[in-house]
């Protein structure tokens, strides 16, 4: 029932897994996409698949924790497009996996660079486009449900995405009198090239099947409607709410 039609949005890390499932979903809904990610090969297969379901979609290599290239990438997109009703900042990297103890200020800033940093910039110039064209948008931070459960030896990693929710809620209402809507997404664990190492494990999937009630990991796939229900701008009084999409696990 969704109808995205003449709907542009951005979707950072599109290029695969989590993200590329919430642009099919916008594509599939009627509304075109915007990839944004730093492999230009996955750029294009991304592409390509998005037109297989008969969408509209374009691509660009940038960087997100890079300003510049963020503001001149949002640039490109509108001039290509004429506007873009929204953004999903779901560009990110992993942690580190170092124990805390041994964990330096290096790896820390560089996990935040991409992590946080990233999604204040590119949601920064997403609320600004949005602002000047008028028309209100929506605008979604992709956290995590370490947010949630705590990351052990993944600190950075959990920080980064606890303050993305903070960001949210503040995006929300500051940005709420000018019909933006601003709200998380916080996935459970999903097959995804980032999660490869986590899924390929014997010991760790089977630890986290067992404590997850629907027991099993998603396929990036079923990000598809939740995607489309995001972007959907008949969604006027949804806003500064952190969405959970992990199978119940969570609630343990």
């Amino acid at each position: 029932m969704i109808d995205l039609t003449g709907k542009v949005f951005v979707v950072t890390g599109g290029n695969g897994g989590i993200g590329l499932g919430m642009a099919e979903g916008i594509v599939m809904s009627g509304g075109a996409v915007s990839i944004w990610g730093r492999n230009e090969e996955k750029n294009a297969a991304a592409v390509a698949a998005l037109e297989a379901l008969g969408g509209t979609a374009s691509a660009f290599v940038c960087d997100v924790s890079d300003q510049a290239a963020v503001d001149d990438t949002m640039a490109k997109t509108v001039a290509g497009h004429g506007r873009i009703d929204g953004l999903f900042a779901n560009a990110g990297r992993g942690g580190t996996g170092t124990p805390f103890l041994k964990l330096s200020l290096e790896e820390w800033r560089s996990v935040m660079a991409v992590n946080l940093d990233g999604v204040f910039i590119t949601l920064q110039a997403a609320a600004r486009q949005l602002v000047e064209q008028g028309e209100g948008g929506s605008l979604v931070a992709v956290s995590s449900t370490s947010a949630v459960h705590g990351a052990a030896n993944n600190e950075a990693y959990g920080t980064a995405k606890t303050a993305l929710n903070g960001l949210v809620r503040a995006l929300a209402v500051g940005l709420a009198r000018h019909q933006i809507r601003v709200n998380s997404l916080l996935p459970g664990w999903t097959i995804t090239e980032l999660a490869s190492g986590g899924y390929e494990s014997d010991v760790f999937r089977e630890a986290t099947v067992k404590r997850t009630p629907v027991r099993r990991w998603a396929d990036p796939s079923e990000f598809r409607e939740v995607g489309a229900f995001l972007a959907d701008p008949g969604q006027t009084y949804h806003t500064g709410q952190e969405v959970c999409v992990d199978g119940g696990y969570t609630v343990f």
